[in-house]
């Protein structure tokens, strides 16, 4: 198997910048929750998700919506016929190239780990994305939860006024992220778990009470809300109005800890360095919420990296500002402290073609991509797997999203073969097939 290594240990870039942590939260927040079938408790939280629960693992996904070309990011083909017009340039991993977009993530490499061997099925965005977010392909009747949905249920505080799982999304009028409807979020664990959706049109400016409504009314009127609540539960036993009831309580608490999401109360040099982009500020906001008690971030950024046509102009754009923000994203919970605690995972939901298309683009590619991982029980300096001369097959080391997966919550220590019981369907486990972790990435 063609693996580069590094020692963890062993550094290959200096910060830039002195860093300052913020101990208070701050900021406008949007909640999106929709009620739905909670079967809480379908599974036991097994000793070793509550060690994990103690060390506060989280993770953060740079969801790379439209799927990015590996050619102009992690797996470059110098002087193949399909390595367009940009060059491969080296890293601080011997023998490793990166490119030439790349130059900062490319002083880093020593804390990531790069999987070029990425082989799945879905061809088509709304497949694709389901797939890459959910482990797994659809199981009808009941709709597999988020890997956001899974960590928050499995490592974070339900009863925490600061939101579990955050879906940071520019998301403007008219382009509704793809592959993801109100109510299938969090698919059979419950709305309690699905996300705090916030940016672009999620944003609601105040989540404070109005001025017209005084403690005692407020008070009034959520001991009424519960009266009926818990009268229509004894009378009903509703999975859906138990979950509403979460749902609603999770709302309340947001209200406590308003505002939360104004990146102005930050360090204005933080915000420089991450750049002026909604995608850039969505991931310093990330780092943020992180370390104020969030346990899974996820910052989508539209579907820019679509490039059907003009690939070459359009990467030459985009790439620069993730090689920025995953660099000072990794670099930031490193000087921390909270790296070897934060997942950090940069995909989309399958590569590009190797072949440019007569609009002189790349077209969508499942079966040889690439993605990047650091942190959180994930061993940095590693290059797991690798294509051919030309990008258009796997050679070794070939991995699935169902492999991904497994090393996902392996690396948070979440039991990957951990069974699931639901009714009118047989017992399965959270990882399906047996697959195995991608063993070389682990720590």
């Amino acid at each position: 198997m063609s693996e580069h290594k590094r020692s963890p240990s062993s550094g290959c870039g200096s910060p830039e910048h002195t860093v300052h942590r913020r101990l208070f939260l701050q900021g406008a927040l949007g909640a999106s929750t929709a009620s739905v079938a909670s079967y809480n408790g379908l599974f036991g939280i097994p000793a070793l998700a509550d060690g994990v629960r103690q060390h506060g693992k989280k993770c953060i996904l740079l969801w790379l919506c439209g799927a990015p070309s590996q050619f102009e990011m992690w797996d470059p083909k110098p002087g193949a016929a399909t390595s367009g017009p940009f060059s491969a340039i080296s890293t601080c991993l011997p023998g490793v190239q990166v490119s030439s977009l790349m130059p900062r993530c490319a002083t880093i490499m020593d804390k990531l780990a790069v999987v070029r061997s990425m082989s799945t099925e879905p061809s088509e965005h709304f497949q694709g994305i389901d797939v890459l977010t959910r482990g797994d392909k659809p199981r009808p009747p009941f709709v597999r939860p988020i890997l956001g949905s899974v960590i928050a249920e499995q490592l974070g505080h339900l009863d925490s006024p600061v939101p579990q799982f955050v879906l940071l999304d520019p998301c403007p009028e008219g382009n509704e992220f793809k592959g993801f409807k109100a109510g299938n979020w969090a698919g059979w664990l419950g709305a309690e778990y699905g996300p705090v959706r916030a940016g672009g049109k999620y944003s609601i400016p105040d989540l404070q009470r109005p001025e017209n409504l005084t403690d005692a009314d407020h008070a009034d009127r959520e001991a009424l809300r519960k009266f009926f609540s818990r009268k229509f539960e004894n009378e009903q036993q509703s999975a859906a109005a138990a979950s509403y009831n979460a749902a609603f309580e999770r709302v309340r608490g947001l209200m406590s800890c308003a505002p939360l999401f104004d990146l102005d109360t930050l360090p204005a040099e933080d915000r420089e360095r991450y750049g002026p982009g909604a995608f850039a500020q969505h991931a310093l906001q990330a780092r943020h919420l992180i370390e104020n008690g969030s346990t899974f971030v996820m910052v989508a950024n539209g579907m820019p990296w679509d490039n059907h046509v003009f690939q070459h102009e359009m990467h030459q754009m985009l790439v620069p500002e993730l090689d920025n923000v995953l660099y000072q994203l990794v670099t930031d919970l490193h000087l921390r402290g909270l790296l070897d605690d934060t997942l950090v995972i940069a995909m989309g939901e399958f590569g590009r073609t190797p072949t440019i298309n007569e609009a002189r683009g790349r077209d969508h590619y499942p079966k040889a991509w690439s993605l990047a991982m650091a942190g959180g029980g994930i061993r940095g300096g590693v290059v797991h797997g690798a294509t051919d001369a030309v990008g258009a097959e796997v050679i070794d080391g070939k991995v699935d999203n169902r492999n991904l997966f497994a090393t996902i919550f392996r690396a948070l220590g979440i039991d990957p073969d951990e069974e699931y019981d639901l009714p009118g369907l047989p017992t399965f486990r959270r990882v399906e097939d047996d697959a195995a972790p991608i063993d070389s990435l682990l720590v």
